[in-house]
């Protein structure tokens, strides 16, 4: 029986790809296009999730790298040094859930909350980011981090979860409206957006706000506590 990580490498390969297409060139073409589709949704990765080590930072930081040079997802210009990109790490997990997902002790994508906003009436919102390997799109992974991030958060006493998404009324090879499905399937609501906000690749792009609330908003309301209270895990952890 073909292990689970030669089975997605099979699904993946384009060798495959082209066995479909010269199968079905029968006048069923169309069946190629649904027997991918049910593939892929049988396909799924068997990962696991857990909580970020700086140890990670260039894995996470190779993810990141074809977002930033390919995309207009991150509004950012240039890939950060390992350096930089390890001190954002150290800043947000000092406080916050920063997670990994992984399969044979590879990352395939990273999530994280940070702070919403600094004044302290905010305290209970902060804001969601996530970003995966591109072979790992599609396959549920996004759901599972994003699932286990909430369920961090929750127990912190976060109540509104923020997600600042590039948006586009013209999809193109830089971006596509993906990233808002994916959060309105999570139960996220458009809640504001900002047109022409972003410049990159030599065309504008709007931003978008959405929002899925954790839990009710009481007159009275517990502070929020870190993620090291919740764990009961050190600072020691990130080193």
């Amino acid at each position: 029986m073909m292990k689970r990580k030669g089975l997605l490498a099979f699904f993946n390969n384009r060798e495959f790809d082209k066995w479909c297409y010269v199968y079905f060139d029968t006048g069923l073409l169309y069946r190629y296009t649904k027997l991918l589709i049910i593939f892929g949704g049988l396909v799924r990765m068997a990962i696991t999730i857990r909580l970020a080590s700086l140890d990670d930072a260039k894995a996470l930081l190779d993810i990141y790298r074809y977002y930033v040079e390919e995309t207009a997802i991150t509004f950012e210009y240039d890939v950060p040094t390992l350096e930089e990109f390890t001190g954002r790490m150290r800043s947000i997990m000092a406080f916050y859930p920063y997670l990994v997902a992984e399969e044979d002790d590879k990352i395939f994508g990273y999530a994280y909350a940070s702070k919403f906003h600094p004044r302290a009436a905010y305290a209970w919102s902060a804001e969601a980011t996530v970003y995966l390997d591109k072979v790992a799109r599609g396959k549920g992974v996004g759901r599972q981090i994003y699932g286990k991030l909430e369920d961090y958060l929750t127990q912190m006493g976060i109540l509104n979860l923020n997600a600042c998404i590039a948006s586009t009324d013209v999809e193109d090879t830089y971006l596509t409206n993906g990233s808002e499905k994916f959060h309105r399937a999570l139960g996220y609501q458009l809640v504001g957006k900002f047109h022409d906000s972003g410049y990159k690749f030599n065309r504008w792009y709007d931003m978008i706000w959405m929002e899925k609330m954790l839990g009710e908003h009481g007159a009275d309301v517990a502070p929020v506590k870190s993620i090291h209270e919740i764990t009961k895990k050190s600072l020691t952890f990130m080193s």
